[in-house]
């Protein structure tokens, strides 16, 4: 059986797809062409007998427990194969000062559940102030429901578009009623300039700070490689991490297995890289991504017993 990979995602428009059911679409694209550029970390992984491997899993290290566990209970044995990691940039201290400040705005947008997790740091930093966040999805709102109760008071998730992408965020975010509208944005310095653009239309004045960035490995372990690649599902859970692993198939391999976005635009930068047989959910998030993965391996066993 061959494995299935899994990417996360960020918002992009695209035409049509036929849906594979009524909650989740498949692309069909031909071979992958290579990428290049690592950073400096070794990666290993625990080794699996590659008949029993059913999923590589692919968030940095110590990101994907929750998605194992999931998986674990639907009987689907994972590999752990991190192709990332984030570095953060000195946005991130400036975040802080920006909150420690007092600066008001009408709201702050997060779109990532990385974005998430810096700015909590930075806003615990800064003494916790009062903040009205707008998130992109469900995934990324699933950051701010673990802070403690005494304090979520003070971090008000008021906004969650229609759906999880950023053109959509930018068209609906409502605005103050007043002449200027602001918002804070932290984000991968990776992250487009969509949202900012379709707010920018719509007369906001918006404050980008790049607090964190995200590289791809710099080795990874051959023998775990090997076995990864006979997997029938890989999870992955943005374009970073797509890219990544588009750049260690061989040149001589045709690599043709499943691929499950945990969203949308995950599943755009795999389609736009060339990789077939590309799953998503309607909504990002771990149940909708683990869902997508589940379809994925049962197609992957039909093919094979055909």
């Amino acid at each position: 059986m061959a494995p299935v990979l899994a990417f996360a995602s960020s918002p992009v428009s695209f035409p049509a797809v036929p849906f594979y059911s009524c909650s989740r679409r498949r692309f069909q694209r031909g071979i992958c062409p290579k990428m290049g550029g690592f950073a400096s970390i070794s990666v290993s992984a625990s080794l699996h007998s590659p008949s029993n491997l059913e999923v590589v899993v692919t968030r940095e290290r110590g990101k994907n427990g929750k998605l194992i566990n999931a998986l674990a209970s639907h009987g689907i044995n994972c590999l752990e194969l991190p192709l990332i990691q984030h570095t953060m940039l000195p946005d991130s201290e400036k975040l802080t000062s920006v909150l420690s400040t007092g600066t008001s705005f009408d709201w702050i947008i997060i779109t990532s559940p990385e974005a998430g997790g810096v700015f909590l740091d930075a806003w615990r930093a800064a003494g916790t102030p009062a903040v009205r966040i707008g998130v992109v999805g469900a995934g990324t709102a699933s950051v701010f429901e673990e802070i403690p109760t005494s304090l979520k008071a003070c971090l008000n998730v008021a906004f969650t578009p229609s759906k999880a992408t950023g053109k959509v965020l930018a068209a609906e975010l409502p605005d103050s009623g007043n002449s200027r509208h602001t918002v804070l944005y932290p984000a991968s310095a990776k992250a487009s300039n969509e949202i900012e653009e379709g707010l920018a239309k719509r007369s906001f004045e918006v404050t980008r700070l790049n607090t964190y960035t995200t590289e791809p490995v710099n080795h990874v372990d051959q023998m775990i490689l090997e076995q990864a690649l006979l997997a029938p599902v890989i999870a992955v859970a943005s374009p970073s991490a797509i890219r990544a692993w588009v750049s260690l198939i061989p040149d001589s391999q045709q690599w043709d297995n499943a691929v499950a976005c945990i969203g949308e635009t995950t599943a755009i930068a795999a389609k736009k890289l060339g990789l077939r047989n590309v799953y998503f959910p309607e909504n990002p998030g771990i149940e909708g991504w683990v869902n997508s993965i589940v379809e994925a391996l049962r197609v992957q066993k039909q093919l094979q017993r055909v």
